[in-house]
């Protein structure tokens, strides 16, 4: 039979590439004997100073993911690839990142997907860049600091690569929206109700727009706008996350938890019923054609001869019959009821 040698590239028969090795030139976390964890760019012939001695990049390359490695002085470091949610809290920021736990209900709220158009406005340090790309969306950043948006262009470059579909725009959103036909458009910005009247333009019928607030107060401006708008189906939500401990039989929620960070909102934009709900249809609803009325059949006799409308006994047909011997019949509700008299 044929096939593929085990531990072989099923295409040209050489060995898989063993991803579990580190390279130069990627990010890697180092994590001490304390559960302390260091961020690090690998490059050939460079050292990393700690409080506990050196640890040199040339024995982390080409070492194992996962594996552990010993610094200048005998300590120990567990060395791993940087998760997203550990970029996003050691990468380099000059703006206040999307904490992850808020990142993620994004991506399910804005119901990101691989080929979404997304407009971010207020990219900051690139946090929510790098988890809409890593979902598979297509997207444009408008911002207003030149250092934000450089910051952001470098983190997003470190963690998906060059090749990202992405791009950076010094622009303000609360001026307009150049874009047509996108599918979502996230807000991180302070005033998002004024981005409504341009995201109504923007945005393709039936896309989402999804706002990341840090107030109540604003959420509430901004769900207020949404009522006067032509967005419908508004939601919104905030995350709290919170870790347990679990050591043998110390079993307890940790006491420290990451409560409130923002709200998230979210809502569609929805097609007015004026325009129709397909191009070139009808519009408004049309009532259905009554049915056309059947004409009664014609009365006929025993014998097929027209009727003449009358009993047998020649009075009119009109009507309850009396009884067979001619006396009215009992009223039958009466007849459910005992009798008053005792003899029921």
């Amino acid at each position: 039979m044929g096939g593929a040698r085990a531990g072989t590239d099923r295409t040209d028969g050489t060995a898989p590439e063993d991803r579990s090795l580190l390279r130069a030139g990627e990010k890697v976390l180092l994590v001490d004997a304390k559960k302390r964890r260091y961020l690090l760019t690998l490059r050939v012939d460079a050292a990393f100073h700690t409080h506990v001695g050196i640890v040199a990049h040339n024995d982390l390359i080409g070492a194992h993911e996962g594996a552990t490695v010993f610094g200048s002085t005998g300590r120990r470091f567990l060395v791993v690839r940087p998760t997203l949610a550990e970029m996003v809290l050691k990468m380099p920021r000059g703006a206040q990142v999307i904490y992850p736990k808020d990142l993620a209900a994004i991506l399910m709220e804005a119901d990101i997907a691989p080929g979404v158009r997304v407009l971010e406005a207020g990219v900051g340090s690139g946090a929510l860049s790098m988890a809409l790309l890593r979902a598979g969306a297509s997207v444009v950043g408008y911002e207003l600091r030149e250092d934000f948006a450089n910051r952001a262009h470098n983190n997003v470059v470190a963690m998906v690569g060059e090749g990202a579909d992405y791009r950076v725009e010094l622009r303000d959103v609360y001026e307009g929206i150049e874009e047509r036909g996108l599918d979502r458009i996230v807000l991180d910005l302070p005033e998002p109700w004024r981005v409504i009247p341009r995201a109504e333009v923007a945005l393709r019928s039936g896309g989402i727009i999804c706002a990341y607030l840090p107030t109540i107060n604003q959420t509430a401006q901004f769900r207020h706008a949404l009522e006067e708008s032509a967005f419908g189906m508004a939601a919104t939500l905030e995350v709290l996350h919170r870790t347990w401990h679990v050591e043998d039989r110390s079993v307890r929620p940790d006491h420290r938890m990451v409560g409130h960070t923002g709200f998230l909102t979210t809502a569609r934009l929805l097609r007015p019923e004026e325009l129709g709900s397909r191009p070139g249809g009808s519009v408004g609803w049309t009532p259905p054609a009554a049915p056309t009325a059947a004409a009664p059949p014609p009365v006929t006799g025993d014998d097929g001869a027209p009727g003449t409308g009358e009993g047998d006994d020649g009075r009119p047909d009109d009507g309850p019959r009396d009884g067979i011997d001619g006396v009215a019949a009992a009223d039958p509700v009466e007849e459910r009821w005992p009798r008053g008299d005792g003899l029921g």
